[in-house]
């Protein structure tokens, strides 16, 4: 079917009202000036672009000292609450799909609701949870914070993996003598993996970009990059770096759910087989 021009001019008008402003942000990682934040000089004339921010990030630069330790912050609880959720998820996906009751349908409501639920609201019950236990706001309430809701993503990813599993495999696993712990890290486990991989990779993405939930939980001198980006935005003239390390951040976290997405494809059933 022939596409109309009116068509055609609407996604075109979405696709930029989505790419434009993250094109801008990787565009400006290469601006000359910090302070005027201008391709221009004062007479006008084009000065160029310049590769200096990228300098001062690889190079370790004092100007960039705070934002470098506020990422290398949000890279080490993004793999903390990565690999805890990835334990726990699974386990919960395991227990859904082994032991189907009523009982159950309470337990995968409950699983499924971070999933459905406003960040601002998971932020408020969690820090209301940590003042009311007197626990101080750091680094252990981030990751805990972080856990929280990225076990949902890892427990359905590997519950829909699940849904194609055939469990004969297993008793045929029982039948020739295996125990339930060979049985699991031999059998199950490595059918399993794709889209255990496929739920960490998206836990990771989603810890690494969140701001509102830890924006409540975190505190003083424990700001994860994307929070310490958020305070600096309007008056810091090393805004370029950001931009600039924004723009390595997109790439990987691209790469990250590039990968995530191809390792939850559907897998043909091995039912029948």
């Amino acid at each position: 079917m022939k596409r109309s021009f009116f068509s055609v001019v609407v996604l075109g008008l979405v696709l930029a009202f989505l790419y434009v402003p993250i094109l801008l942000v990787v565009v400006y990682g290469f601006i000359p000036n910090g302070i005027s934040m201008s391709f221009f000089d004062a007479q006008g004339h084009f000065i160029g672009f310049t590769a200096k921010w990228y300098g001062q990030i690889f190079s370790g630069h004092y100007a960039v000292k705070a934002l470098m330790q506020s990422f290398w912050l949000s890279l080490t609880i993004a793999g903390l609450a990565t690999f805890i959720s990835c334990v726990i998820g699974t386990t919960a996906a395991l227990s859904l799909h082994r032991w189907k009751d009523r009982l159950q349908t309470i337990h995968h409501a409950l699983v499924y609701t971070p999933l459905v639920m406003p960040d601002i609201l998971i932020g408020i019950s969690l820090l209301m949870l940590f003042v009311a236990a007197k626990v101080e706001c750091g680094f252990w309430t981030i990751l805990t914070a972080h856990v929280t809701f990225c076990v949902s993503y890892v427990a359905m990813t590997v519950l829909a993996r699940l849904q194609d599993f055939d469990d004969r495999l297993i008793e045929a696993a029982y039948d020739l003598g295996a125990g339930p712990w060979y049985t699991f890290f031999k059998v199950e486990l490595p059918i399993l993996m794709p889209g255990i991989v496929a739920g960490g990779l998206l836990a990771f993405t989603l810890s690494i970009d969140d701001v509102v939930i830890t924006s409540f939980v975190n505190g003083a001198g424990t700001n994860t990059f994307p929070t310490y980006v958020s305070s600096m935005t309007k008056h810091s003239k090393n805004l370029p770096s950001v931009f600039a390390l924004s723009t390595l951040m997109l790439l990987f976290t691209c790469a990250l759910v590039g990968i995530s997405k191809l390792l939850s494809r559907p897998q043909p059933s091995m039912k029948g087989k």
